[in-house]
């Protein structure tokens, strides 16, 4: 026997119009072109969408609150299952904001070592997003081919770290490693190779009638409608809007690189998928130029302070003070001022940055993430309304979310 409640289920609460001429339907959570563990619950009249709402949740592990019982070093590899897509910009937004509340200057080397992860998980992070977005619409030769290219950036990743998709690379103070021998060689020579592959995916889609009429003037999204919803990344930059982090409030060593800032007027799906080809681009440039920084650095890739960095490894096995402040560091967290900081930063999908609140112990009091991908599905909600059913997928494919960054 069901025993009454008076509480129910969160979709139960929602007002859908019960009316003969509307259906309801769920999209998800278990889809195969949901892009993780979405629901979608849409009324329609016809084939057209007139009411959209996404419902989250099935995917949250409090990675917030899991914060609070952790030491700060101790947080990182949390970080990577966030958007594990591009896991480095997860751990970079969060030691940044720790490194702020410290006031801490990492090494130029470690800058340098930090631009070339961000931008190689740029990269794989768009080819996943194309991959997959070309899949939904039937271009499968270029899901195949999206995926070789990306094969050649793991394992550049993981020639550095030897992780490829969580890696937890980056250090509060710095990086964990010094570039392998060769890396460079091979990095150059990726940025050498790429270019011809972008041109292969733009001869195959751009002038492809079926991925135009499956993208063009579907999911336009107009320069007030992004601005309202905080919108950020290429969905902003998609409709009008020339907005960088990387550009606008420099961090890292970007200011000193030449790179441009790709954007659109239209802000249709073919508008956003014309900037994240440019973006490729973008990031070689950037690349290269990181390449040659290296070379001229100091070796440093730690910052050197004993109160919220260990020192290193040759350090820490033969002077005892280094193996001392290495045991608190690791047992007690370092413990930045009392105080509150939000650092944001340019992740692939938008502004990802933290915000922490520090009431001196070696644990943050608070932390909140501010990830693209939850303002952005909430925007399906205005975004979806007056599309055909048909284009649904395409438009979240188009989009651009990962589950693990909105749920966390």
């Amino acid at each position: 026997m069901q025993i009454p409640s008076k509480l129910k289920p969160y979709y139960e609460n929602i007002a859908f119009e019960q009316e003969d001429s509307k259906m309801i339907i769920n999209l998800g959570p278990q889809h195969p072109s949901a892009h993780g563990n979405l629901r979608l619950i849409l009324e329609l009249d016809g084939e057209q969408v007139v009411k959209a709402r996404p419902t989250i949740g099935y995917m949250h592990r409090g990675m917030e609150k899991m914060a609070e019982n952790m030491i700060y070093q101790e947080f990182i590899p949390t970080t990577d299952r966030m958007d594990y897509i591009a896991a480095s910009a997860n751990n970079y937004a969060y030691c940044a904001a720790v490194e702020k509340l410290c006031g801490l200057e990492i090494p130029r080397r470690a800058a340098v070592i930090r631009m070339i992860l961000l931008e190689l998980n740029r990269i794989a992070s768009h080819l996943l997003w194309l991959a997959t977005h070309a899949l939904d619409i039937g271009a499968m030769s270029v899901f195949l081919y999206c995926f070789r290219e990306r094969e050649y950036v793991l394992d550049l990743i993981e020639k550095y770290c030897g992780a490829r998709l969580t890696h937890s690379s980056m250090r509060i103070g710095g990086v964990m490693l010094d570039l392998p021998e060769g890396f460079l060689n091979e990095l150059l020579a990726f940025c050498d190779k790429f270019p011809k592959d972008i041109a292969d995916y733009e001869a195959l889609l751009d002038d492809n009638r079926i991925w135009r009429l499956r993208t063009e003037n579907v999911g336009v999204v107009s320069k007030e409608q992004a601005m309202n919803w905080g919108c950020t990344g290429v969905m902003l930059r998609g409709s009008g809007l020339r907005y960088d982090i990387r550009k606008e409030e420099p961090y890292l060593l970007y200011n000193e690189i030449d790179f441009g800032v790709p954007y659109a007027t239209q802000g249709d799906s073919y508008a956003r998928y014309k900037v994240y080809m440019q973006e490729f681009r973008e990031s070689l440039k950037i690349l290269r130029q990181c390449a040659a920084l290296y070379k001229d650095t100091p070796p440093e890739i730690l910052a050197n302070h004993p109160e919220y960095v260990s020192s290193s490894k040759e350090q820490i096995l033969t002077q005892n003070y280094s193996l001392m402040q290495h045991f608190v560091l690791i047992t007690q967290g370092l413990k930045p001022p009392k105080g509150e900081v939000y650092v944001p930063t340019e992740s692939p999908k938008g502004e990802l940055g933290f915000f922490i609140h520090s009431d001196g112990t070696g644990r943050p009091y608070r932390l909140k993430a501010r990830t693209p991908s939850y303002w952005h599905c909430a925007f399906f909600e205005e975004m979806l309304v007056g599309t055909y059913l048909a284009d649904v997928v395409a438009i979240m494919g188009n989009v651009n979310i990962v589950l693990g960054e909105i749920d966390r």
